[in-house]
């Protein structure tokens, strides 16, 4: 006797080695038959070691929002057309980022007395695979200050190579922004970039946060502080 097949959901694989499920372009379906459609994928992915699954439920699918909770699925976002909800599949914690406007991303230039500049090798993500040699980079926390986003960055990264072979590997060189940045790093290296400083202040209800300058008009405000001080 032949195997019944059992139907999975289709998917788009993310570069976090997880998967975006969207019943978009899908007709309406029996929440019965999707609570065990949803079960044969979810135990697909477990085999697959997937981490996060991403299911997008537009308002034609909105039936199917309390299945999806009692699989395990929790609220991420909602927009005007759809539901976004999430769930971690390894016992870890997950690594889903917060809903938001917008995201700060950082890039970090650190440099030693040997000239030699902190990289990075990606095992997941865009550059994932790639063996390109990059700067530590990250997203800065909801609420985390710009800096210590830029510090906690740095620590979690490991990997030291000299700035010149840095820069002169061959995606770099090929693409303007990347090479462009090494241009500024390798300037700021032999001192003819200042860049920006980061002038502490606060809100007026007494937060602490900062203004950033370039050095020449932050030593200015500085100095009219202090004279008027």
């Amino acid at each position: 006797m032949e195997a019944e097949r059992v139907e999975l959901l289709s998917v788009v694989e993310d570069h976090y080695g997880g998967v975006v499920v969207s019943l978009e372009n899908q007709e309406p379906v029996d929440s019965e038959l999707f609570s065990s459609i949803l079960e044969a994928s979810m135990n697909n992915w477990k085999q697959q070691r997937k981490k996060g699954v991403w299911l997008k439920l537009p308002i034609l699918h909105s039936n199917l929002v309390h299945t999806a909770v009692k699989a395990g699925f929790k609220y991420h976002h909602a927009e005007p057309e759809y539901l976004m909800l999430v769930r971690w599949i390894p016992e870890t914690p997950d690594t889903f980022p917060a809903n938001a406007s917008h995201r700060v991303g950082v890039a970090v230039f650190v440099v030693n007395d040997k000239k030699e500049m902190l990289v990075v090798q990606e095992k997941s993500g865009v550059f994932g695979g790639t063996a390109l040699w990059k700067m530590p980079t990250g997203v800065v926390n909801e609420g985390e200050d710009l800096c210590d986003g830029a510090i906690r960055e740095v620590k979690e990264e490991t990997g030291w190579m000299p700035v010149e072979d840095y820069a002169a590997q061959p995606f770099v060189q090929e693409h303007e922004q990347f090479d462009f940045v090494a241009k500024i790093c390798s300037s700021k290296l032999d001192g003819n970039y200042t860049g920006f400083s980061n002038v502490p202040t606060c809100t007026s209800s007494g937060k602490k946060t900062y203004l950033y300058l370039s050095n020449r008009d932050a030593s200015l405000l500085l100095a009219s502080k202090q004279d008027q001080a």
